[in-house]
């Protein structure tokens, strides 16, 4: 499905990443923050692996680090000299949160996950898929080295989806692109490799980033309108895929009187999965209903409305 302007899904990623990059010049958001907080694999030194450890660096920062003590309140602010006025008053402080009555946790449902890696960057990196960078005046497309249509979908299919949990270029791009390209000229080979998609499908959903559960929620709608009987090839695999899906369901931008200009790019979970159990329920056969509806009993049917 056409993203931005026209713009395949790959491409309106890179607009997207351009556009944040713009807005924030301070590098609060990008895949270099995402690895500072490890959710997202850092990759390997070079394309040979890993420096051994006696040639590499010290950290040249790690001299500038500062210790914070356990009862001063800040780094920066005036530390208490009293050991026994820092006493009482933990000791009060214990005194009042021992009357206050516990409360459960929060349960982090909709917490991201960290990113594992995938094995789409090991292929690639070795040079093992027939994919480059096409480098011309019209983006948004990949130099096979072979025909589409003469691919092992067994054995390339899954490692392109598998590769859609990538967040770093070059990797995302020619995965997303090439799980697009493949879907589009597989025909009847796409039905017999539907049963080895639902691992990455399930994974990547499970990672809870809303950047990567909107990409795989294109990417699947495009799976089930490639060819016939795929939609009913999914349905026993509702266990595994939907339970996201219930989660996320009413997670929509709530602008009041406001206009959502970005809604051009398809990012909002809660409107993406409505797309998708249609698309799931309408091309599903008979049995796809009851099966959404077990799984999202808030679902209500699009077809017998």
């Amino acid at each position: 499905m056409p993203g931005a302007r026209g713009l395949g899904p790959a491409m309106t990623l890179l607009c997207d990443d351009a556009l944040a990059k713009i807005i924030h010049r301070d590098g609060t958001k990008g895949v270099k923050v995402e690895k500072k907080k490890g959710l997202v694999p850092t990759g390997t030194h070079s394309l040979f692996g890993d420096y051994p450890p006696d040639m590499m660096h010290k950290d040249p920062w790690s001299k500038t680090k500062l210790a914070k003590s356990s009862s001063s309140p800040a780094l920066g602010g005036a530390s208490c000299t009293n050991k026994h006025a820092a006493f009482s008053i933990t000791q009060n402080r214990r005194d009042m949160s021992a009357n206050i009555p516990s409360s459960p946790g929060k349960a982090g449902a909709t917490n991201r996950r960290v990113v594992a890696p995938t094995q789409f960057r090991k292929f690639y990196d070795r040079g093992d898929l027939p994919i480059q960078i096409f480098h011309g005046s019209v983006g948004g497309k990949i130099a096979w080295k072979v025909d589409v249509e003469k691919l092992d979908y067994h054995h390339y299919l899954p490692i392109f989806f598998d590769g859609l949990r990538e967040k770093e270029e070059p990797y995302r791009f020619l995965a997303v692109q090439g799980a697009y390209d493949m879907m589009d000229k597989g025909g009847a080979k796409i039905l017999p490799v539907v049963p080895q998609l639902i691992i990455p499908i399930k994974t990547a959903l499970n990672t809870r980033d809303p950047e990567l559960m909107t990409t795989m929620m294109k990417v699947l709608q495009t799976l089930v309108l490639s060819g016939e009987m795929i939609g009913e090839a999914l349905v026993p695999y509702y266990r595994q895929i939907l339970p996201i899906f219930n989660i996320y369901k009413h997670q929509n931008c709530n602008l009041g009187d406001m206009m959502q200009y970005d809604q051009r790019k398809r990012m909002n979970p809660g409107d993406l999965i409505a797309e998708t159990l249609e698309i799931l329920e309408v091309h599903g056969g008979e049995d796809a209903f009851i099966n959404i509806k077990y799984m999202i009993p808030t679902y209500e049917s699009c077809v017998l409305a």
